[in-house]
């Protein structure tokens, strides 16, 4: 029997409301997402406390391209000497060729298109490229699981399925008043932006059907499978479905 996965969650701002996570397999260690610009200090105190180095992080998953999930990707890499592993369709996002489109789902996301989002990082070019709607495998990077396109929070948003059926959603979902910083911190909402939510829901529909039992996500969580059906559920219902270019 495989050595199962250790997940730690690394919050990038206090009370949760910018997560990392490092999955520690039994062959390898892959940090997903690398949250905003100078967080590599946070990343490296939890390697420490798991008397790991930077140098043992095999593979860096950034799950979409806006700035809280990639904004210290650049730098990591420098440090990791990890490869980066992202999909095709956000390429262009991450290197700063192109700027990203945000579409608000309420107050937050209008603050934060003021505020904060918009925010240009160091560009990169992925060393890894997902493409299209093929999964990808983690086995080579020691964790028993793999990297499926998930698009609908962005046009390139990846997910990552454990075979423990443990799901790394990065912002299809995310919990909790102030994104799981002050309360309800199990409980499904929108994240601040979302291009196309009836995309989202069949994505969340898709890994529910597939026997995912936890969903880590970006901000706030983990959630629950229940929780995460209910709030698919309420997607379908909106009257608004983006049309992908």
């Amino acid at each position: 029997m495989k050595t199962p996965v250790k997940i730690i969650r690394i919050p990038i701002l206090p009370m949760h409301m910018v997560n990392s996570h490092l999955l520690i397999g039994p062959d390898g260690c892959v940090l997903m997402d690398t949250g905003v610009p100078g967080s590599e200090e946070k990343v490296q105190r939890i390697l420490k406390r798991e008397g790991l180095t930077f140098r043992d992080i095999k593979l860096i998953i950034v799950t979409h391209a806006h700035i809280d999930h990639a904004g210290s990707a650049a730098r990591l890499r420098e440090l990791t000497q990890a490869p980066i592993l992202a999909h095709e369709k956000d390429a262009k996002h991450y290197s700063q060729e192109t700027p990203m489109t945000f579409c608000p789902t309420g107050w937050a996301g209008r603050v934060l298109l003021r505020n904060f989002i918009t925010r240009p990082y160091t560009g990169f070019a992925p060393d890894v490229i997902v493409s299209g709607k093929a999964p990808l495998s983690l086995e080579s990077y020691g964790i028993p699981g793999q990297v499926t396109p998930t698009p609908g929070h962005t046009s390139g948003s990846i997910s990552v399925e454990l075979d423990s059926k443990e799901a790394f959603v990065g912002d299809l979902v995310a919990s909790g008043i102030l994104l799981g910083g002050i309360m309800r911190k199990k409980h499904a909402i929108r994240p601040p932006f979302e291009d196309n939510p009836h995309q989202v829901a069949r994505e969340l529909q898709r890994l529910l059907a597939s026997g995912h039992e936890h969903f880590h996500v970006g901000h706030g969580g983990p959630l629950k499978a229940e929780e995460v059906r209910k709030h698919a559920q309420s997607l379908l219902k909106l009257p608004y479905e983006r049309t992908e270019p």
